[in-house]
């Protein structure tokens, strides 16, 4: 990794992450340090808008640290999530796809945490965008502990399989700590990928 930033940071980081804590040691204190470090360099944190599970611990953070949470979440999950009750914003919408778009709107890069199916979502669709050429939003994945590992294998799986590019895993970075988060972001490809290829009869 690049021991300095090149880049202009982030404005704004819109994080995935559980709505659960997990098992792993260190997981609570990921996010928190993540939502330090988001406050520390005046970035705007955009996630799920929920209060509990590592959500609930990364805009706790956040906002200890004085720093912007901004939570998108939908009508249905305000109670069922226990939405947040103390954002610098909440924006409710309708739907789960309303709630991804908003996500994906309000930031300028994407980093995920440990979480589940629901995670795995919203990382696949953005990453979907990205080999689409619809954005180049940087995505970074912090592979606490090798949390990650399984899905970074099914990525190059993807690749050797012939049903990807190998530039497509060049916009995803996995980085095991926070320390390599801000070089990370900033040494990403930040151009749109070219047309993709297909397999015409």
């Amino acid at each position: 990794m690049p021991e300095a930033v090149s880049a202009p940071l982030p404005s704004s980081v819109c994080v995935f992450c559980g709505a659960r804590f997990g098992i792993a040691p260190g997981s609570r204190e990921l996010a928190a340090g993540l939502g330090e470090l988001l406050a520390r360099e005046k970035m705007t944190l955009v996630y799920g808008g929920g209060g509990v599970g590592l959500m609930g611990v990364l805009a706790n953070a956040t906002l200890k640290a004085g720093g912007k949470a901004v939570g998108v979440i939908p009508r249905f999950l305000l109670e069922r999530e226990a939405g947040h009750p103390a954002l610098t914003e909440t924006v409710i919408v309708e739907n789960m796809h309303q709630r991804k778009l908003q996500m994906f709107d309000r930031c300028d890069a994407i980093v995920v945490l440990p979480g589940g199916l629901g995670t795995l979502e919203e990382f696949f669709e953005v990453l979907s965008w990205r080999t689409l050429g619809l954005h180049a939003k940087p995505i970074v994945i912090v592979d606490l502990g090798g949390y990650w590992q399984p899905l970074a294998a099914l990525l190059r799986s993807c690749v050797e399989g012939g049903f990807a590019e190998r530039t497509h895993l060049d916009v995803v970075a996995f980085i095991d700590n926070l320390d390599q988060l801000l070089p990370t972001l900033a040494a990403m490809p930040h151009a749109t990928m070219a047309e993709k290829e297909l397999d015409r009869l």
